[in-house]
Parts: structure tokens; sequence; C-alpha cells
């Protein structure tokens, strides 16, 4: 059963829902002004947000919150750009509390025994202005696999509250969850997921 699109209404959150009166500290920037250095990922304000088709009725979404990492940027050296995230698997949240502690059971994610997803990327290639092509490899459940998320760039600035140089991003990728030996209900509960991420990212250095 072939997972459906998300809805045209589920949005990315960007920095353009900020506060009006930080809209100056946000204004666009060209990627190739962005302070090459180490990041760190600004975990309060990055989440990851994955979707299944649920029994081919509808599209049905949750979120990973607290990500951290780090992240090796230079703009003028795209290609040689070092990203290595992980995503805590026992704060999978869908505002349903019965499904949350099925997901992070041993029946599906295993979050006692596994208990991050992470990312790290192999190559950066550039696909346009303010885009990036990310090939990686993602553990989960104990199982590495290939994944290439397709990344944009949203801004860059001085946090007007932290006073931290900031970066932010948005990126999309799909997998298949029995790839990694998460399987329960398939097919009825789509095997492909759709991710969808936000993320900043705070120079360290």
């Amino acid at each position: 059963m072939k997972a459906l699109p998300f809805a045209a209404s589920l949005a990315l959150l960007v920095p353009a829902l900020a506060a009006p009166a930080f809209l100056s500290a946000a204004a666009p920037v060209a990627p190739e002004t962005i302070e090459a250095g180490s990041y760190k990922v600004e975990s309060n304000h990055t989440l990851t947000q994955f979707a299944v088709n649920h029994f081919g009725f509808n599209d049905y979404f949750g979120t990973i919150p607290g990500a951290t990492g780090s992240l090796s940027l230079d703009p003028k050296a795209l290609g040689n750009a070092k990203l290595d995230v992980s995503l805590p698997v026992a704060r999978i949240s869908t505002t349903n509390a019965t499904l949350d502690s099925e997901l992070v059971s041993a029946d599906w994610f295993d979050a006692a025994t596994y208990p991050t997803i992470r990312f790290v990327s192999q190559k950066v290639e550039r696909t346009g202005a303010r885009t990036a092509r990310i090939t990686g490899t993602v553990t989960m459940h104990g199982v590495s696999k290939p994944l290439v998320l397709d990344a944009t760039f949203g801004g860059a600035g001085v946090n007007p509250m932290d006073k931290a140089y900031t970066i932010g991003f948005a990126a999309t990728g799909t997998l298949k969850r029995s790839d990694f030996g998460v399987s329960k209900y398939v097919p009825a509960v789509s095997d492909e997921v759709q991710i969808r991420i936000t993320a900043a990212f705070e120079k360290v250095g």
C-alpha cells in the first residue's frame, strides 16, 4: 500500500513564523555568506517529522524533538561539509499517549535497546542556489542503511534572543521502515516513511 503524499497544509516550521519584531534579524542572506566553522544542533528549535499512511485512509504523523549533533561547514567548499545528528527515540510524540508508548516499545523502535536514530553524512552536493543533496547513512533499530536528504537553506544571522550566530535548514527524505526491522502492520500501515526536518545550528568555533 503506497503512502499518500502529505496534505498541502502540513508545512515545515520556518523562520518566517517569527514575531515581526525579529524579522530584521532574520533577513534573507545568500548561502555564500554563511560563516564557515563548526556548529552544534540548537535542540530547542530543531524538529523531525515522520508520516505513514494509516490503512489507506489518511497520513498519520508524529515528531521527534531533542536532536543533538554537529555540523562542519564552509560554504565555499560545500562538498567538505560534515553532518552528524542523533534523535532520541524515547521522545517520539504523536500526541497520542497510547500510541507513543507502543512506538517506543520492543514491538516497534525498542528505545530501551536502541535509544537513538543517527544520521552521518558522507557526501554533500549543491543542487541549486539554496539547495543541496546530502547523502549519508542512517542507523535505526540497530540497522544502518543509506539515506538521501534534500536540503534547503533557510537563513543565517545572530539570534536576537541568545546572541548566538545561527543557521537554519529544512530537509526531506523517505525510507522503508521494514529495511530496519520495524515492520509491524506493514502494509496496512505503510512501509514507506516520509521525513521532514527543520533544523537550527549554532556556531561554536
